[in-house]
């Protein structure tokens, strides 16, 4: 398929898991690639992976400066800015007495403010290009999820934002929509239970941890180019489950 040739995306979050599968797949189907993420090793990797489609560019998502430096890389190496992807996002799980403010500031920074800024520093490229945005909150973003309070509560607000901004830039030919994956076999996610989590609280409250075939971020990938595509084009605004029913009942 060739649906994005032609046109320039911007992944951030792209130096592994689903950043990286999203970069993969607008990249086979014909686009011009800007991958952004703080892990420059991790992006001079996936950049040798994609070749000359794609550029690499480190940043810190959570510095407005840094965000609107990315977006104006895409524009000088490219000429537009058709799609972008905000797929950097942190995770922790913990007891709500053992979150510091710290860590609450950093999640909400990270996972909230960063996808406002790059929403921010690329709408009036995406306006001139009547283009979209295709945010990944959570399934988190949708239901709670114990021992998760900052995170849950970072994706709700991913959610929202989308919302808004879609009604926001609908009159401007600008789409704004959300995923909102499970639990996906990334880095982010892989290990031991963190030190006084219920982990029986945890399987019970996403049925989807109990069995079955694994969320893999390609799987991401796909529903992310959909909404990306033109055959979405009477879609915004929603916040789309990729969650094997965690959210349905």
């Amino acid at each position: 398929m060739s649906r994005f040739q032609g046109r320039t995306v911007i992944v951030t979050g792209a130096a592994s898991g689903i950043g990286h599968a999203v970069a993969v797949r607008f990249a086979r189907e014909g686009a011009r690639v800007v991958l952004g993420d703080i892990n420059a090793a991790g992006l001079t990797n996936v950049k040798a992976e994609l070749g000359d489609v794609a550029l690499a560019h480190a940043f810190d998502v959570s510095n407005p400066a840094d965000c609107a430096a990315i977006v104006r890389l895409a524009v000088e190496s490219t000429g537009r800015v058709d799609v972008l992807c905000n797929v950097a996002g942190v995770l922790r799980l913990a007891p709500v007495a053992a979150i510091t403010p710290e860590e609450w500031n950093r999640i909400l920074r990270i996972n909230l403010s960063g996808t406002f800024f790059m929403c921010q520093a690329a709408l009036p490229k995406l306006v001139e290009t009547k283009g979209c945005i295709v945010n990944l909150a959570s399934s988190a973003g949708l239901v709670g999820v114990p021992y998760g309070a900052p995170y849950v509560a970072s994706k709700h607000g991913v959610v929202g934002l989308t919302r808004a901004l879609a009604l926001e830039f609908a009159a401007a030919g600008v789409r704004v929509n959300a995923i909102c994956p499970t639990k996906v076999q990334t880095p982010m996610v892989m290990g031991p239970p963190p030190e006084g989590v219920d982990y029986a609280l945890l399987t019970r409250s996403a049925p989807w941890l109990n069995g079955g075939e694994p969320c893999e971020p390609p799987d991401i990938a796909d529903a992310v180019a959909f909404l990306a595509c033109d055959e979405a084009r009477r879609i915004t605004g929603i916040a789309l489950p990729v969650d094997g029913g965690q959210t349905a009942n």
